[in-house]
């Protein structure tokens, strides 16, 4: 992994699955099934041994010894994990350091920067329009958005879906000096945009997955124009707000509320490890740049994994969401990408990294078993996301037959 890159991308999930693997998916690839949990609202059986194994004091020594194990041999400061089961003893439990300065604790209060996983809020927003009727997923993006390469091809189905053939912005070079030159600069869509559109499009619309942070900045611009509201704004009042996500935002720049873990990463010009929690997120924006607590994120697992909220209410139609839940094959053998949400061998859910920390949030429907795990570094280990690490550390004791397990690859710049 390159000390110089840039890994707001995807999210550990994502970034595995462009560099090692070898057959794309084409355009003609049959599309995984909708879970039978998910075609009828919310899975209700009850957890079995088979799928989640129940939440013992021996299971949770032994998630203690693996979660230590991990860090320990990939170098993270600090953890957390939460685990929730419907009638099952929970898990949430922080390890290590929020500040290697101060040797102050990881605790499961801090607010941590969420990176791709803010991609599940605006896909989240755009398919609320589609049910509102404002926008249609199969509508071409130059209906929104000037000046797109491919714009009279590429609909917002496949911007959503990572399937629109367009130039990543955060693997442009000039980008990435910009941006390490100065982490504290702020960057505005149509700079990001701009990175993107000077590079000649990858593929024709529809005949690869191909992970693009570019993909959200124009939903993000969608949803703006669409809704009449910023984007932040929309997301407070339309998603966060009716969720009971308090500690969640996208922030008009830098802001970041205290507590917070401080964070490193080895993502700077000249490769040497920085602290990161002044850094500007903003060259994220709808892509990346949101921040959350363990709480809200373990809310947030079954809400955007079910399209229902924890009031009952719908967030999104029944019909919207089992399209988003169709997850087409990707090059990685059990691992499907839908409308901005991943199955990765039954969990659904995203993740996120960006300089500094990593998220995990997925949700196992067949027991409504939620996982979010949340630490204060992106720096990899052999070639493996420490998020990645984590997710499948756990899952093999509590879902063995569900293992969040995913290759790496070499971060996208």
């Amino acid at each position: 992994m390159s000390p110089t890159s840039v890994r707001l991308r995807r999210g550990a999930m994502v970034a595995v699955l462009a560099g090692t693997l070898l057959t794309p998916v084409t355009a003609g690839a049959a599309p995984a099934a909708v879970p039978a949990a998910f075609a009828a609202g919310p899975p209700s059986p009850s957890p079995s041994e088979s799928d989640v194994r129940s939440l013992s004091p021996d299971v949770t020594r032994q998630l203690d010894a693996s979660v230590r194990r991990v860090m320990r041999e990939a170098h993270v400061p600090g953890v957390t994990v939460g685990i929730w089961t419907p009638g099952q003893r929970s898990y949430v439990r922080s390890f290590g350091v929020a500040d290697k300065a101060t040797g102050r604790r990881m605790t499961p209060d801090l607010y941590t920067r969420i990176g791709s996983e803010t991609k599940t809020f605006t896909v989240t927003a755009l398919l609320q329009l589609v049910d509102q009727g404002k926008v249609g997923l199969d509508d071409t993006i130059d209906k929104y958005v000037d000046g797109v390469p491919n714009g009279h091809e590429i609909t917002l189905r496949q911007l959503a879906g990572m399937r629109s053939g367009l130039f990543n912005y955060s693997e442009d070079d000039d980008f990435f000096k910009a941006l390490t030159s100065d982490p504290r600069r702020p960057f505005t869509p149509q700079q990001l945009l701009a990175y993107s559109f000077r590079h000649p499009v990858l593929f024709q619309p529809g005949q690869k997955f191909s992970y693009c942070n570019t993909n959200l900045i124009l939903l993000g611009l969608v949803v703006e124009k669409e809704s009449g509201q910023r984007l932040g704004d929309y997301l407070q009042q339309h998603i966060l707000d009716p969720a009971g996500m308090k500690d969640t935002s996208l922030p008009s720049g830098s802001q970041f509320p205290r507590p917070h873990a401080q964070g490193y990463t080895d993502q700077t010009a000249n490769g040497k490890v920085a602290e990161t929690a002044g850094w500007n997120p903003s060259w994220g924006w709808a892509a990346g740049a949101m921040f959350s607590t363990l709480d809200d994120l373990g809310i947030w697992a079954p809400t955007v994994a079910t399209g229902e909220l924890p009031d009952g209410k719908r967030m999104i139609s029944r019909a919207t969401q089992r399209q988003r839940l169709i997850t087409p094959a990707t090059p990685i053998p059990g691992v499907g990408y839908g409308l901005g949400i991943f199955n990765v061998h039954g969990w659904i859910g995203h993740n996120g990294s960006l300089p500094g920390y990593e998220s995990l949030t997925v949700y196992l429907p067949a027991t409504r078993t939620a996982l979010v795990v949340v630490l204060n570094t992106d720096t990899g280990h052999d070639n493996q996301e420490p998020s990645t690490l984590f997710g499948q550390a756990i899952t093999r004791i509590i879902s063995p037959r569900h293992v969040f397990d995913l290759p790496a690859e070499p971060a996208a710049r």
